[in-house]
């Protein structure tokens, strides 16, 4: 990884203190305007373009995901943030996984990209897919749509999502469902719990820390600051059924509030906010 890792996840919240807020400064407003968004256009035009020609021959999608980890790097180098991992050995996993992560910013999927060490594909809103060269590159190289606009639609996403599972591919997902308003974490949407327990793979909890303060929701500036990712405990699914996928939830949704709030520079709430998402059920 080119981001600093915490070497055998022994460093404590006393050694990674809580993180503090500030307002991007008007430099900072100018350089993004004028340089950065320009930049990131760029790269990932360029990133895109080469994932979709690297997709004529690659059916694995091991090139088009080593591309998006590139694009990935440098879209956190031109945001200024250096990404912290606690707990990186548990990320050194093989096999099937969910791996799910509260969402907090558009700068989160670089983040997970640019950090996690093997291939995986990603559960996404179907209108990402519309969009040019990034659209290609999650079109051609596996991901899985979810379209939330019914039930029946939602379903066949996670559908979608078990069989890549079964397959051995590990899936990553954010179980809020939209990025935070407010840099709190929302409740979850039950879909992460449902996966791996139809899969019967673990559950592993991940804490993004930072990525809303660099770039909030409805801002086009960025406030660059160190990044962390704690990586919890994998969850065991074996033997659940899917009576237990709500249960599941909360457990999930309490272990990433655990790990967030630590290191978070907002209070935790008494109560985690109602979801934000725009779904159907």
């Amino acid at each position: 990884m080119s981001q600093l890792a915490v070497e055998n996840g022994e460093r404590t919240q006393r050694d990674l203190p809580r993180m503090t807020r500030r307002e991007p400064s008007a430099f900072w407003k100018w350089v993004t305007y004028l340089v950065l968004i320009p930049l990131m256009a760029v790269w990932t035009l360029a990133c895109g373009s080469l994932s979709l020609f690297c997709s004529l021959w690659d059916k694995s999608g091991r090139q088009q995901h080593s591309v998006a980890q590139a694009w990935a790097k440098g879209m956190l180098l031109l945001s200024g943030s250096r990404l912290t991992v606690v707990h990186p050995e548990r990320l050194q996993r093989s096999g099937a996984a969910v791996y799910a992560c509260n969402h907090l910013s558009y700068m989160d999927t670089p983040a997970l990209f640019g950090t996690l060490p093997f291939q995986f594909r990603i559960l996404a809103n179907h209108y990402l897919f519309k969009y040019p060269a990034v659209g290609w590159h999650l079109t051609r190289s596996g991901q899985v749509p979810i379209d939330q606009s019914s039930l029946r639609s939602q379903i066949a996403g996670l559908t979608r999502g078990v069989k890549t599972l079964k397959d051995g591919m590990p899936i990553l997902l954010f179980p809020d469902g939209s990025r935070s308003s407010d840099g709190h974490v929302r409740q979850f949407l039950s879909g992460a719990a449902f996966m791996a327990i139809k899969a019967q793979v673990p559950l592993v909890p991940l804490a993004l820390i930072g990525t809303f303060e660099l770039l909030p929701m409805h801002t086009y500036s960025l406030s660059p600051r160190p990044l962390l990712l704690v990586v919890g405990e994998a969850i065991d699914t074996v033997g659940m059924t899917t009576k237990n996928a709500d249960e599941l939830t909360q457990q999930l949704l309490k272990t990433i509030s655990d790990m967030y709030y630590a290191y978070s520079p907002l209070d935790r709430p008494e109560q985690a906010p109602t979801n934000e998402a725009k779904i159907f059920a």
